[in-house]
Formats: structure tokens, sequence, C-alpha cells
């Protein structure tokens, strides 16, 4: 073996994270009436931005305001869950937290609250994170009750 060869050790891959669990959320699928409905009301709005103002830039203004603020409705979120992270992607961001990062969380019918804080406070709904349901409550539970140790009140 020449210099040259004794030069080039391969260097071994990186160990990639296994995947526990992973699925898709996608509330506008989920209930069409609902979806139906607020997208009748964003046009409605629309139209009102334009008999008042006659502005074509500000009925585009609008849209891009209103579609934005529903994109976690009308496009899909994917969760992804590791042993030591989470990962949710979005049309736009990818967030990626470790499990240490929380210390409590809170449950309701479509999802649940991750909190950095050990007790209730006002402050979890800024600096939480919001994981929601997609006719899997039990099984999301049941990997989030695993990586983050907090006894409810």
């Amino acid at each position: 073996m020449d210099d040259l060869e004794k030069d080039k050790v391969p260097v071994e891959a990186e160990a990639k994270p296994e995947l526990i669990y992973e699925y898709v959320c996608h509330p506008a699928r989920r209930n069409r009436v609902i979806t139906i409905l607020t997208t009748v009301f964003i046009l409605i709005c629309l139209v009102l931005v334009w008999m008042i103002s006659y502005e074509p830039l500000l009925v585009a203004l609008g849209a891009l305001i209103l579609f934005g603020a529903l994109g976690g409705f009308y496009f899909p979120t994917r969760y992804f869950f590791y042993d030591d992270f989470f990962v949710i992607k979005t049309k736009i961001q990818t967030v990626r937290k470790p499990w240490s990062q929380y210390r409590s969380f809170f449950p309701d019918k479509n999802g649940v609250l991750l909190s950095p804080f050990a007790r209730p406070t006002r402050l979890e709904n800024f600096r939480g994170l919001y994981i929601k349901f997609e006719k899997n409550r039990d099984k999301v539970l049941e990997i989030i009750k695993t990586r983050i140790n907090f006894e409810s009140d």
C-alpha cells in the first residue's frame, strides 16, 4: 500500500437516528364542510376588500395574509418522532426540537401542548409547541409520556 492509499481512510457514516413514529396531519382534508366554509369566508372578505378599495394590491395582500395565517389548516404538517428529538415539517419550515427541552405536556381533543415549564404558566403558549393529532391520539400521547417525565396534578 502506498502513502496515498494510507491517507484515504474511509470515514464511517454518521449513525442515523431510528425513527419511532411518523404521520401527516392535514386538517383541511379531515372536514370538507369546514374547509369549504372557511374558503368561502376568505373569498367574501377578499371581495369586500375589492369593493371598498378597488385596489388589486390590497386584495393580493389580504389573500396572502389570510391564506398564510391559515397555512397550518390548508397545508399538511408532517411529524417525525425519534428517540432523542422530534421534527415538525411544514411547507415553509422544519422544526427540530430535543425531547429534553420540554418538562410538561397538556393534551386536549385536537393535540398536545409541549411546555418547557414544569408547572402551568401563561408563557407556555409562547414558548411551548403544539402537536396536532390525526386520529392517533393514544399513540402520540404514549410516545410523549415515555419521553417527557411529567405528573399532572
